[in-house]
C-alpha cells in the first residue's frame, strides 16, 4: 500500500515535469508526511491540456452519501479495478497521476513491536509517477451541490526492491505512459491495465528513517535523513 508520501518540491517545478497547468485557485504547502484525507497534487487530462489540481486524497465515488468513505480508499488495488463498482467508473474516464518526492513504508522487526519506516524515492531523483484515480462527487442530502474532487493512488505487487519491506507498492508509471494513462478517451481497459505493473527493481532506492514519520504532525525534510536501521531490517541507502 502507500499510506505516506512526500510532496515538498515547488509545485510550480511539479507541473513543469508533468508538463501540467498548474491551478491557480490555491497552492499546497510542502510536506514531508503527506497523511490520509490531506490534499494532494493530481495531474489530469481536461480537453486534451494537462491540468495539475488539489484533490482530497481518499476517492469518494460520485455515488457515495458521505464524503467519510475517503478514509478507507486512499488506496485501490490494480487487480480487478473494472469488476470493483468504487472504481470501475473512473478507471474508464477519470484516470490521474499523483506526483511525489517519495513514500515511506514501514517493515516488521523481527523480536520487536515497533516497526522500521524506509523513504523509497526514484535512484534517479526524478518524481515518481503514481498511478492514481480520481473522481467528482457533487453531495447528497443537505451536502448536494458542495462538490468534492477526490483520488486513489493504485497499488501492485511489490518488485525484488519492495519485496524485501512490504508485500505491496505504488503503481509508478514511466514518461513513455504518461499521455496513454491520462487520456480519458483512451477505453482499451486491457491495454491500460498492462500498464499497472512493478516498476523495475533498479527505479527505486531505500532507507531507513527516523520513527518519527510515524506522527502525522510531524514535519521536516529531517524525516526523509537516513538513520542506522533497527538490527534485523534492511537498508540498501
Amino acid at each position: 500500500m502507500c499510506g505516506r508520501f512526500v510532496s515538498s518540491s515547488p509545485p510550480d517545478e511539479i507541473a513543469r515535469y508533468f508538463d501540467a497547468q498548474l491551478s491557480t485557485e490555491r497552492a499546497l504547502e510542502p510536506s514531508w508526511n503527506v497523511a490520509p484525507t490531506d490534499d494532494i497534487y493530481v495531474v489530469l487530462s481536461d480537453g486534451g491540456v494537462r491540468r495539475m489540481d488539489p484533490h482530497h486524497w481518499g476517492l469518494v465515488p460520485f455515488w457515495a452519501k458521505s464524503p467519510a468513505i475517503g478514509a478507507k480508499m486512499i488506496n485501490a488495488r490494480a487487480e480487478g479495478l473494472i469488476d470493483k463498482n468504487a472504481y470501475r467508473h473512473a478507471f474508464r474516464k477519470r484516470r490521474a497521476i499523483v506526483p511525489a518526492d517519495g513514500f515511506y513504508e514501514w517493515q516488521n522487526v523481527p523480536g520487536q513491536k515497533a516497526k522500521q519506516p524506509y523513504f523509497i524515492r526514484r535512484t534517479d531523483g526524478e518524481p515518481l509517477a503514481f498511478a492514481g484515480l480520481w473522481e467528482q462527487w457533487r453531495g447528497s442530502g443537505s451536502d448536494r451541490g458542495q462538490g468534492l474532487r477526490s483520488a486513489t493512488i493504485l497499488t501492485t505487487a511489490p518488485n525484488e526492491t519492495m519485496a524485501e519491506i512490504h508485500d505491496r507498492m505504488p503503481v509508478i508509471l514511466p514518461p513513455s505512459a504518461w499521455d496513454e494513462w491520462l487520456d480519458p478517451a483512451n477505453a482499451d481497459l486491457e491495454r491500460l491495465g498492462r500498464l499497472l505493473v512493478p516498476a523495475p527493481p533498479e527505479v527505486l532506492t531505500l532507507h531507513p528513517v527516523s520513527t518519527d514519520v510515524g506522527n502525522v504532525r510531524n514535519q521536516g525534510a529531517h524525516l526523509i535523513d537516513p538513520v542506522v536501521a533497527a538490527e534485523g531490517v534492511i537498508g540498501n541507502g
